[in-house]
This record gives structure tokens, C-alpha cells and sequence, in this order.
């Protein structure tokens, strides 16, 4: 598990009646802002209201691999540009690399549940990649988690992404990690490469 120096932690944020994580960026409502502090087995409780709310923590490993009709190059290439993942993948609301330290990214996630939209925010770094063949990295404060994209040949014109992934969430964003991630990813390398789009 990756340790994150004492007072990091989950940022959470309730916002009233959202309807989607969409409509989040045009609106300017009033949020209230939480932290769930990691490095001890006691987890603070965060109150809404009158009653308190704590999730329930727990390391998730999700592991996903899909065949795309685009070249490895391509595939590779747009899963790099970490700051357009948020076009594709639906719950990555930003990611911002740091001007001063290029490996270092800034995350942000969004999502709703139970009427609630919540917010993640982390720090990662990019390990050392293998051009054409495996992107990883690791979480240095925030959400922890880690992870790696593997890409396989599978002719001149397809490849084969698989894409493995280990955090600790509250149980209510077990959801979020799935095939669907890929699949939406195919789509965005297709257009990006000029095929059509899987279907």
C-alpha cells in the first residue's frame, strides 16, 4: 500500500442535487469540503447533516484487457497524453502535469453517489515507460493507488491494451474500475488514428 504523510487524505465534496458529474463544472454552488485522514485503522467520520457518514475503505485490483483495431503506436500514444484521459475516461474529471516536475501529475476524480457528488484528488508519478509496450505509475499523496497499461501487437494495424489497476476506495466506487473504461478508450484511439470506432 503507498503511505502518504500524516493529514493527506480523500477530499470529499457535497454539492446539492446534481444531476450529473457533467453539470458540475458549469455550476457555482456553495460545497462543503471533507478529509478522510489515511496512515491509522480509525477512520474519521464525515457528518451531512445529522447523520454521519463513514465509508468504508478497501483495496480494489482491476485487471481489463481489450482488443482495439488501432496500431500499438497510436494506442501507446494516447494513453501518454495523460491530460486528454479525461476525455475519454468519464470519471477523471482533470489531470494536470506539473510544470516543474513532468513525471508528477495532478488527478481529480468525480462521482455521484447517493445523490452526492463525491471528489477524489491525488498525486502521481509516471514510472519509466516502455515506449510501445507499458506505462505505470504510482501515487505519491491522496488516493492511493497504482497501476500499469501493457500494450500487445497484434498486427500492423490492432493491438491488445490490457490495463491493471490497484486502489483503496470507499466500497461505493467499486463501480467505477471497468471493461467500460477500455472500451471508451478504443473509441477516442480510433478517432485519433482515423479508423472507425469499435463497436
Amino acid at each position: 500500500m503507498t503511505r502518504t504523510r500524516p493529514g493527506n487524505g480523500i477530499l470529499f465534496s457535497s454539492i446539492a442535487s446534481i444531476p450529473t458529474w457533467r453539470s458540475y463544472h458549469s455550476l457555482r454552488r456553495q460545497s462543503r469540503f471533507f478529509r478522510i485522514p489515511y496512515g491509522s485503522s480509525k477512520r474519521s467520520s464525515v457528518f451531512t447533516g445529522s447523520k454521519p457518514f463513514s465509508p468504508v475503505m478497501e483495496w480494489q485490483d482491476c485487471t481489463v484487457k481489450m482488443e482495439l483495431d488501432v496500431p500499438i503506436s497510436v494506442a501507446y500514444n494516447c494513453y501518454s497524453d495523460r491530460e486528454a484521459i479525461p476525455r475519454w475516461m468519464p470519471f477523471i474529471s482533470s489531470v494536470k502535469i506539473l510544470e516543474d516536475k513532468p513525471d508528477i501529475s495532478q488527478w481529480s476524480l468525480k462521482y455521484e453517489a447517493f445523490g452526492r457528488d463525491i471528489e477524489f484528488s491525488w498525486l502521481a508519478r509516471n514510472m519509466q515507460p516502455t515506449p510501445n509496450q507499458k506505462i505505470h505509475w504510482r501515487s505519491l499523496e491522496g488516493l492511493p493507488n497504482r497501476g500499469a497499461v501493457r500494450f500487445y501487437p497484434k498486427g500492423p494495424s490492432s493491438c491488445i491494451v490490457e490495463l491493471t489497476v490497484s486502489y483503496e476506495v470507499p466500497q461505493i466506487l467499486v463501480p467505477v474500475a471497468s471493461v467500460s473504461f477500455l472500451t471508451v478508450f478504443g473509441c477516442y484511439a480510433s478517432h485519433q488514428a482515423g479508423a472507425p470506432q469499435i463497436t
